[in-house]
């Protein structure tokens, strides 16, 4: 990818899914950008407006039964914006978010909603809801464990082409067939952590800008940060013995992540 020496960031449908202030990982990236001198531009796109489609960059948040629904048909009106998430841009898509790019969604009623057909997915209502902090093992190798609060009915199974972007070490992730959590693609990148992610996840944040950016970023120490992911971290990092627990919890064998 070409050095970029800008980047505009699309936050889409806040208005709509918003639930869980996934809208703090515009602030998260435009913030990163500033401190290393790097010029950025957030488009905030509410229902009403028509988005842009030139952006490095685009979000989706966490949203309710409904408002998936909508964003769902607002997102098929937009088939350019569609080919910008699929095809060029970076898109970072949390819960709800990740759900509608997907296939399907199932509700409570056992009713099938058409997603936007991005991601080879489908999402099913869990027997019970997830809630709770969850701690996982990114499969990018530079970004290391993520760590979030889960808050989440929906299972979502991926398709066999479809790797996940890590594997769980405590809590439920996707919920679905092995225990893994969120989508990685070329392109799009999905998950059920909220806090939100890229503040939780600054590792995260900064693969996102050197794809976008096309070039390595000097490191941001923060005094606070390394104590405080610590604190979400607990011990899981050092033992994979968590993860054989979940694992059995759920009633899974141990295999690799497809």
């Amino acid at each position: 990818m070409t050095a970029t020496c800008e980047v505009s960031i699309g936050l889409l449908l806040p208005d709509v899914l918003g639930t869980y202030s996934d809208a703090g990982n515009a602030t998260v990236l435009a913030q990163r950008l500033r401190w290393r001198g790097i010029a950025v531009t957030v488009h905030t796109v509410t229902a009403r407006d028509a988005p842009p489609l030139s952006c490095e960059i685009y979000l989706l948040g966490g949203g309710e039964d409904r408002a998936q629904q909508f964003a769902t048909r607002w997102l098929r009106d937009k088939p350019k914006l569609l080919d910008a998430l699929a095809e060029r841009a970076v898109t970072l898509a949390v819960c709800a978010g990740m759900q509608v790019l997907g296939e399907s969604m199932t509700d409570p009623d056992g009713r099938e909603h058409p997603g936007v057909g991005l991601l080879d997915l489908t999402t099913s209502p869990r027997r019970t809801r997830a809630i709770g902090e969850a701690v996982v093992q990114c499969n990018l190798p530079e970004v290391g464990m993520l760590t979030g609060f889960e808050n989440h009915r929906g299972a979502t199974a991926l398709g066999p082409g479809l790797a996940p972007l890590g594997e769980v070490v405590t809590g439920v992730g996707n919920g679905a067939e092995h225990a893994v959590e969120g989508v990685l693609t070329e392109h799009i990148i999905g998950t059920y952590l909220h806090g939100p992610v890229l503040a939780r996840n600054p590792a995260l944040a900064d693969h996102i800008l050197a794809r976008v950016t096309g070039r390595p970023l000097p490191p941001i120490e923060l005094p606070d940060l390394p104590a405080v992911r610590q604190s979400y971290l607990g011990g899981s990092g050092a033992s994979r013995r968590p993860l054989r627990r979940a694992r059995r919890a759920a009633g899974l064998r141990s295999s690799s992540p497809s």
